[in-house]
């Protein structure tokens, strides 16, 4: 019996001296993600460096928590990016009830403004939409008209306090869009990539709204629409994000729904001389982010990637 004991005991003595090993099997998987992070911020300095503009950009990794950034914290016109704000003040008072959005809304000729898009068409004073259909064509196609009417619905000093109350004072709606005036005279709409990825990011944790507006928050922001983040990415991958454009300006901000490594993703140009050079500087960063965290989705610890269709030797 004793014998027997002893043997136990040597054989958890072994066990326990292995422990560091396995310990350093998990360091080792870190550190071979590490090389992978390494090599996704090479991809954005070298696209940085041709780049004929200035290229901001945060990422974060919403499983681990870990970042990259690149002069994330420079402040940078939001174009229509700002519109992911505006939907979530807009959400949020739904949830209060101060707002709901089902309450139809009849457009005005009044609410007509430039890249009206879908509202152009449409005839107003007869046309009646949701507010959740406006907010729908706010998203899908940025029509600017039905982000206006959505801005009056819930006013722009709440959408800033909403920022405010999440430590974001340097995300700003300081103007309706389309309005000329107020941005010739500075009054622009401004972010950082770095406020951008903690408003996704506090979304995504149901810091703002509860679970079922989460949901539908993100079901909305995630409608297919023309944009740099998705481009290159598989057709069935959900993606919410919000593109903008302006002179000189391509900016994309998202959550990138990847397995069990999903992530946010902003990057922003300004400066441009090429508008469409910003928009390929975008995308080439999403495919880069895009490769590196579906194969840590996917991968073993020790890096081994299965795929449904894999058919290799064991």
């Amino acid at each position: 019996m004793l014998k027997r004991v002893m043997m136990l005991a040597a054989f958890a003595a072994a066990v326990s001296a292995r422990v560091p090993g396995l310990v350093g099997a998990e360091q080792n998987s870190q550190e071979k993600e590490q090389i992978l992070w390494q090599k996704l911020a090479a991809t954005v300095n070298e696209v940085d460096g041709k780049l004929d503009g200035v290229l901001a950009v945060a990422i974060l990794d919403l499983s681990s928590g870990q970042k990259y950034l690149r002069h994330a914290d420079e402040v940078m016109p939001t174009a229509s990016s700002i519109k992911i704000a505006i939907l979530a003040e807009l959400y949020r008072q739904a949830q209060q009830g101060k707002v709901k959005l089902t309450d139809f809304y009849t457009l005005q000729q009044s609410d007509l403004v430039g890249g009206s898009g879908i509202t152009g068409v449409l005839t107003p004073g007869m046309t009646k939409l949701t507010l959740r259909d406006v907010a729908g064509l706010m998203i899908s196609v940025s029509d600017n008209s039905a982000t206006n009417v959505v801005i009056d619905r819930i006013g722009m000093d709440n959408v800033n306090a909403l920022l405010d109350s999440l430590g974001l004072t340097h995300t700003r709606l300081r103007r309706k869009m389309m309005d000329i005036k107020a941005a010739s005279e500075g009054r622009e709409n401004v972010a950082t990539p770095r406020e951008m990825m903690l408003l996704l990011e506090n979304l995504y944790r149901g810091k703002v709204l509860n679970k079922q507006m989460t949901e539908d928050f993100f079901n909305l922001l995630s409608v297919h629409k023309e944009s740099y983040i998705p481009r290159n990415l598989p057709e069935d991958l959900k993606v919410a994000n919000k593109p903008g454009e302006l002179e000189g300006v391509r900016n994309d901000s998202g959550i990138v729904f990847t397995g069990k490594r999903p992530y946010i993703i902003s990057v922003m140009t300004t400066y441009l001389r090429r508008e469409r050079d910003g928009g390929e500087a975008i995308t080439k960063i999403s495919d880069a982010a895009y490769q590196m965290f579906d194969r840590l989705s996917r991968a073993s610890e020790l890096g081994r990637v299965v795929s449904p269709h894999d058919t290799g030797n064991p």
